[in-house]
């Protein structure tokens, strides 16, 4: 028998691949018997409804009332059905250890699909009773594969206690080493915690953990690092602001993920969080890495432009001469009458920004201070608190992936961490053993080069992991392979990312 080009491929790399991000698809005439055995219903569609971005619902509504109450479109068939082989090893993690080899791939860390969504359940009985029994279901599908297949459990975290209580059942309980929590929290605004599904999905808003969060959730990241859990993180963000189209879930669907995953990590990067935990290690996934390249680009400029320095050396209204501005207008403004009263104090207002008029007392330099989380004085200190933190995953086929290694682009020669992720199990891979040729191609098309696919498909994944537990692999075919990547990551490198090889 031939081999695929995705194992001929693997046979000529020098490292292994490490798939950070493949899915099972629960199968549910076995899953439901989980569920059923903890007092959840198996009618998924009335157990979404209410969710951000649930699809059910739709579907029972005629076009007209879909407008009329701005339903978000749901998508058309999300699950590969050409090859039945493909279809099987995407339900049956053991038949899908079989194929690891024809895929080209060393080892899988392997999500779950539809349990992703019990993370946004908004009961808290329902939604830590589905989330245990994915989980166990998943232990027990998984039993036997566990050297080629990583299986990752689900967290909610609606509250910071209930996020350490699962961690702990899971981890020490159930055995799991990966495990996946939503990107954000949606909570009611206040008094509409219990209105109508219809209106919950729009009267809420969206906690992402740092920044704004009513909840300390310092205690629960003290605790993945504890137990040596580095969290991956992938919540849809159909459903949310821009992508609420009622007619084209193509629309709803683009940049989703990416931006689900943009707002966590700047909500924790902006409220400190890797300032105070170092040795957290969070996975953002399916979104790619071109957006956080613009966010890193973007935070090291606004830092430069809006610390505390800079807003009074350039912003603030005390530094106007206030009298040569009012002869300026005087003479030059060509609207209206400049008469003295119009120009008086006109200088210090913008429409919506208002300022304190002359002599008044000013803000505080904490009340401007927006990066004070942060406790840095220069720029050059974001990257050693943006980056060994953050690992971006990103699919075969995205374009974007080869920008997180070009160091002359980014601010200080820096280079993000991308990983290599399949999303085997989902639509957007109808054929299992091709995965990895895509990947392949941004070397065939001198778009990275060898070290650099190295760092993307196995050193990054496995560093992801291996900073937290540096026994995340024991057992699994690359055991020997990850001693190679050594210990700590070395700081001085651009982002704590992989030296050049």
């Amino acid at each position: 028998m031939s081999l695929s080009r995705s194992a001929e491929i693997r046979s000529r790399l020098g490292h292994p691949v490490i798939d950070a991000d493949g899915h099972t698809s629960e199968y549910l005439p076995a899953f439901g018997t989980y569920l059923r055995d903890v007092g959840v219903s198996t009618d998924f569609n009335r157990l979404f409804q209410g969710v951000l971005g649930a699809a059910g619902d739709w579907y029972d509504h005629t076009p007209a009332e879909r407008r009329r109450k701005h339903l978000t479109k749901a998508p058309w068939w999300t699950r590969p059905m050409r090859d039945a082989r493909d279809r099987a090893a995407a339900c049956f993690p053991r038949f899908l250890r079989e194929r690891m080899d024809e895929l080209g791939c060393d080892v899988s860390v392997v999500y779950p699909s539809t349990g992703l969504a019990f993370l946004q359940l908004g009961n808290a009985e329902i939604r830590r009773a589905a989330c245990r029994a994915l989980n166990r279901y998943h232990r027990d599908a998984f039993d036997g594969t566990t050297d080629r297949l990583v299986p990752v459990a689900a967290i909610p975290a609606h509250t910071p206690q209930e996020a350490i209580e699962e961690l702990d059942y899971a981890v020490l309980e159930l055995g799991f080493r990966a495990v996946v929590i939503p990107s954000y929290v949606p909570r009611p605004l206040p008094g509409y915690e219990d209105a109508d599904p219809d209106t919950r999905r729009v009267a809420c808003w969206l906690d992402t953990y740092g920044v704004d969060s009513d909840h300390d959730y310092d205690p629960f990241w003290r605790r993945c690092i504890e137990l040596g859990v580095s969290p991956g993180t992938h919540t849809q963000g159909n459903g949310v602001g821009f992508r609420r189209s009622t007619e084209n879930w193509v629309y709803n669907h683009i940049g989703h993920f990416a931006a689900s995953g943009e707002a966590l990590c700047k909500s924790l990067f902006l409220g400190g969080v890797t300032r105070r935990f170092p040795k957290l290690r969070i996975a953002l996934l399916e979104g790619g890495v071109g957006w956080g390249c613009g966010l890193y680009s973007d935070l090291v400029g606004h830092w430069q432009k809006r610390n505390v320095k800079a807003l009074r050396q350039n912003l603030d209204p005390a530094l106007l001469d206030v009298e040569a501005f009012e002869r300026l207008a005087a003479r030059w403004a060509s609207v209206g009458t400049a008469t003295p009263e119009r120009i008086a104090g006109a200088a210090l207002t913008t429409p919506g920004h208002p300022s304190p008029g002359p002599g008044a007392k000013g803000p505080s330099d904490a009340e401007i201070d927006e990066f004070h989380a942060l406790g840095i004085t220069s720029a050059e200190e974001i990257p050693g608190l943006f980056a060994p933190n953050f690992f971006f995953g990103c699919e075969a086929d995205d374009p974007m992936t080869p920008l997180a290694f070009d160091a002359r682009r980014w601010p200080f020669g820096a280079t993000l961490r991308a990983f290599y992720g399949s999303d085997i199990g989902h639509f957007d891979v109808p054929s299992l053993p091709d995965v990895l040729v895509e990947a392949f191609e941004n070397i065939e098309h001198g778009l990275m080069d060898e070290a650099q696919f190295r760092d993307f498909t196995f050193a990054n994944p496995a560093r992801f992991y291996l900073e937290s537990n540096p026994r995340f692999f024991a057992g699994t075919a690359v055991e020997s392979t990850v001693a190679d990547l050594g210990g700590e990551p070395n700081p001085t490198t651009p982002l704590g990312g992989v030296p050049a090889r």
